[in-house]
């Protein structure tokens, strides 16, 4: 069985160029920003995933947010037209790195945009969030390629926050969690269960029961804990300054080896 791999991108020296939507600008620092992407990646490594870097793309601020660029389901990586334009040059990097990994490619087109960041998948149910950067077009495509490979694609509003993944993620038992204030429609999911910081809905699943989350939940990471999880809270504050959080910092792989 190959180990799990996770795609991550080396910061631009421009991050604290990248685009800013639902928040206030503050300064990024580019040197910490470096400091807790290599935390982040060694925290990965830590618990069982190999991380593969994708060709650095420093003309891009925000290509350190890798997951954007890209959706697997299954053996199949569908290449995303992100809803940015300014973001879409990020995009060949990743195409060679899946590509490389013996991935069957599919792309969005236009007029079809779609941020990775606004696809929760749940065992076969794929949520992918309608909002600012992922349009009906793009919507439809991602139905047409993963489908046919026995996905369920639901659709859910999101209006609050940049992506549907900066408002909900889910636990191991696929109870979806999130601050409810910036969730658009609890109801819509089988299972919800509200957390007490914003920071608190995001958590990347890295396997027996851990969970990796930012260090600026503690609350929720205390509620975690007493449901027996383990949460593994790491640091990333200058990503959190430009609408960043634990998920959009790598690509986990592990459904391609399924």
């Amino acid at each position: 069985m190959p180990s799990q791999k996770a795609l991550v991108r080396r910061p631009s020296p421009r991050l604290a160029e990248g685009i800013v939507t639902h928040i206030e600008r503050e300064p990024v620092d580019a040197g910490l920003a470096l400091a807790q992407w290599e935390a982040y990646t060694e925290a990965l490594r830590a618990h069982g995933w190999e991380t593969l870097e994708v060709e650095p793309a420093d003309d891009c601020p925000d290509s350190v947010f890798v997951e954007d660029t890209v959706v697997a389901f299954r053996n199949v990586a569908l290449i995303t037209r992100p809803g940015a334009e300014s973001r879409r040059a990020e995009t060949a990097g990743v195409e060679e790195a899946v590509a490389r990994l013996g991935c069957s490619v599919n792309w969005v087109w236009e007029p079809g945009t779609l941020d990775g960041g606004d696809i929760l998948k749940i065992g076969d149910t794929v949520y992918v969030g309608r909002g600012g950067r992922t349009n009906a077009a793009g919507v439809q495509q991602l139905r047409a390629v993963f489908e046919p490979l026995g996905a369920r694609v639901v659709a859910v509003p999101v209006s609050k926050v940049l992506h549907l993944k900066s408002a909900v993620t889910a636990l191991p038992d696929g109870t979806v969690i999130g601050h409810e204030p910036l969730v658009d429609n609890p109801s819509l999911f089988p299972r919800f269960l509200p957390v007490p910081e914003e920071s608190g809905a995001h958590v990347v699943l890295l396997g027996g029961g851990k969970l990796l989350m930012a260090a600026s939940a503690p609350k929720t990471a205390e509620l975690f804990a007493d449901l027996g999880y383990e949460p593994v809270p790491v640091d990333i504050s200058e990503f959190e300054k430009l609408e960043g959080c634990v998920t959009c910092l790598s690509v986990r792989l592990r459904e391609l080896y399924r």
